[in-house]
């Protein structure tokens, strides 16, 4: 079988980066462009840093911002709408996994019409055409959305989040610049951060898994553990590693795919309005133990590069304990939730979450099979 693996076309990383927005849009020729943000990364100017550069150079362009965390359907046809109607030839996607994830859906439905019906986007979607060029600006450090050819919507209407998985949506450009990242709150730095340690162990042992992933995500894992707590604490060279260790981790899953964690977090994220670094934060300690005894020596790998005493000398069941309680470790110290139910998470509910959580596209990935009886017990001893 042959492993494929596709990335942004060009990636500038490090302090300064977010200075080449309007560089890249001239050289490509664009014309005008539409920004996809929200109202809160404007009103506390982290994608003004952006606007303003745009200002500068002349760059002709318009403003959506309606994004809503858990970006919903109607969402994405609102934003098509005004794309249209902007006249915008390219996007730039400043934000979170939200605004980027939403500026896919959006950029795949003006060039293939024939999407319109955003549901019809879920699974792995026939376009065939690229979607509307994207220039893409995080302004957080987990959910890799722009180097990623997959993005999350929310269908209100069932509780569901579903999982769209389109080489056309990647941008082509992608800007990683921490300064844009400063103003995380901690709470924030902590989910997302674990949100980026979610996506590499589980892209690490993923049944796609392969050499290269297994290179890009051993090297997130490592970063992410030395890195985060510094980073939660607001040092901007902890904050710098963890916008290029989210990166890394996701040049590796956006090409395997993931596995249970994800597909136990986007349900919470849809019934309950959970932000979805911190459902998957709250989850992977417990599903790394329910995997440990399907992953072979990896887990060893993982317990070197966090520093376990003793790794390439323990039995493999000691290792596979202690990479584990490594990762609880580092969970407990950048405060993440210790239950699912200090989340709003309601018992009489699990059943039905445990269902979606089957069906979700990320579950199958899972090293070890499963089935919804042993989520709903997954989910029952997080509460």
């Amino acid at each position: 079988m042959a492993n494929r693996m596709i990335l942004n076309e060009v990636s500038y990383h490090g302090k300064g980066a977010i200075g080449e927005v309007s560089n890249e849009f001239n050289a490509r020729g664009f014309k005008k462009a539409c920004v996809i943000t929200d109202k809160d990364l404007i009103k506390f100017e982290v994608a003004t840093k952006v606007i303003e550069l745009l200002d500068q150079a002349g760059v002709d362009y318009e403003v959506y911002d309606a994004i809503v965390p858990n970006p919903t359907i109607q969402n994405v046809k609102d934003g098509v709408e005004f794309v249209k109607n902007s006249g915008a030839d390219c996007i730039i996607a400043i934000g979170g996994g939200s605004p980027i994830d939403t500026a896919k859906a959006i950029g795949i439905i003006v060039t293939n019409p024939e999407f319109t019906d955003v549901l019809s986007l879920e699974g792995v979607a026939d376009t065939k055409n690229p979607c509307l060029p994207i220039l893409a600006v995080p302004t957080t450090s987990g959910t890799a959305a722009e180097v990623t050819i997959n993005y999350v919507i929310t269908n209100e209407n069932n509780h569901r989040k579903f999982v769209c998985v389109d080489p056309h949506d990647i941008p082509i450009v992608a800007f990683i610049d921490s300064d844009m990242m400063m103003g995380m709150p901690k709470g924030l730095c902590a989910a997302t951060g674990m949100d980026a340690m979610t996506h590499a162990i589980e892209g690490y042992i993923t049944k796609g898994a392969w050499e290269m992933t297994d290179m890009l995500h051993i090297k997130a894992i490592e970063i992410v553990g030395r890195s985060l707590r510094d980073s939660v604490n607001g040092d901007q060279k902890g904050r710098e590693d963890m916008a290029l260790a989210q990166y890394v981790a996701g040049m590796g899953f956006s090409n395997v795919g993931l596995g249970l964690v994800h597909g136990m977090a986007h349900p919470l994220s849809a019934w309950y309005n959970i932000p979805h670094g911190v459902a998957c934060a709250s989850l992977l300690p417990t599903i790394m133990k329910y995997n440990k005894d399907f992953t072979g020596e990896k887990y060893r790998d993982i317990a070197r590069v966090l520093g376990v005493e003793n790794a390439d000398t323990l039995s493999i069941e000691e290792v596979r304990d202690a990479a584990c309680a490594a990762v609880d470790q580092l969970s407990k110290d950048v405060g993440i939730p210790a239950t699912i139910s200090e989340l709003g998470v309601k018992a009489e509910d699990l059943a039905q979450i445990a269902e979606d959580a089957f069906k979700d596209v990320c579950t199958p990935g899972n090293p070890r099979d499963t089935n919804v009886d042993e989520i709903v017990e997954l989910y029952q001893s997080l509460m």
